[in-house]
């Protein structure tokens, strides 16, 4: 115990410092349990501390279309967020969920995520996209980014009517999402609409060189277990290449692997012409619980993101 006791402190005194730097919004019992929960990924854990901070349906001021088909496939479904009243053509954030590849939606029955983000994105100026996509390991390599692809067209054909601006998209993905989200950048062959049809992409806690660590069972799932594929399979040197605005974040209580994976695409990034990326580490938070506060009282990562949508546009 004292040893487990002492570990906690060592890993607040290593937070504290930057934390406090930020002037904290996230109180101080919620950094705690959080500490507590430690460097893994606990959705069940991390959601009970996160789901009575946000708002519950119905939502005021919004309209929301449920299960729009983009694509064939039973996944191919899309949530369109957008205001009640009418307004000139906002952006449109796109959001894809997380889930090792083989798990996750864009929303659960009874739960506020990942209409959350939907909602803090109606609230500052965007029409909103929540996305869904094949999973592994029926739907291995690139099922992912093709669904992006398709998704990104779908925005680009029929956004125009739903107060949406085609010319201005961007896309966010956490976890496995921004893992396709990378790989749909880093890979024009996956494109529908011209010039990959966005104006920007945000990738949270992402896996980005298959090589740079072993594949675990969820890169096996998507990937396969043919090493030789991945680093073409990878996104590092499609990123490096892509004239695309990118914004890059992790969460300080990330696992190792996405901390170490961020420092070596932040680094990577600032060898392209057009210079270094935008790049965030969250204090404080969880790989989940860096989307889970998303429209809570802690704008410590959205105001990241509208720095860079605005630094774009």
């Amino acid at each position: 115990m004292k040893l487990a006791l002492s570990a906690l402190a060592a890993l607040a005194a290593m937070i504290a410092g930057p934390a406090l730097a930020q002037q904290s919004p996230m109180p101080e019992e919620l950094a705690w349990k959080l500490l507590e929960l430690g460097r893994v990924i606990d959705l069940p854990k991390t959601a009970a501390l996160y789901a009575p901070l946000q708002q519950q349906e119905p939502y005021q001021g919004v309209k929301v279309a449920r299960d729009v088909k983009y694509g064939p496939a039973d996944r191919h479904l899309l949530d369109v967020f957008t205001p009640d009243a009418a307004s000139p053509a906002r952006p449109v954030l796109i959001y894809f969920h997380g889930g090792g590849f083989v798990a996750g939606n864009k929303r659960n029955p009874g739960s506020p995520f990942y209409d959350n983000i939907m909602l803090w994105a109606v609230k500052n100026g965007f029409v909103g996209v929540n996305a869904t996509y094949r999973l592994a390991p029926a739907f291995p390599w690139p099922a992912g980014a093709e669904d992006i692809g398709a998704i990104v067209q779908w925005v680009a054909d029929n956004i125009g009517t739903r107060g949406g601006d085609p010319a201005r998209i961007f896309l966010m993905g956490q976890s496995a999402g921004a893992v396709h989200v990378a790989n749909y950048v880093s890979h024009p062959e996956f494109y529908k609409v011209k010039g990959g049809g966005i104006a920007g992409a945000i990738m949270v806690s992402g896996i980005y060189d298959l090589t740079a660590s072993p594949a675990g069972d969820a890169e096996l799932a998507y990937y396969g277990s043919d090493p030789s594929r991945y680093t073409e399979r990878s996104s590092l040197q499609g990123l490096i290449a892509s004239p695309i605005p990118l914004l890059i974040t992790a969460a300080e209580l990330d696992p190792p692997r996405f901390v170490a994976q961020f420092e070596l695409l932040k680094q990577a990034l600032c060898k392209r012409p057009s210079g270094c990326a935008h790049a965030f580490m969250l204090p404080q938070h969880s790989h989940m619980s860096e989307v889970y506060a998303i429209n809570t009282a802690d704008t410590r990562l959205t105001d990241q993101v509208l720095e860079f949508v605005k630094s774009v546009e």
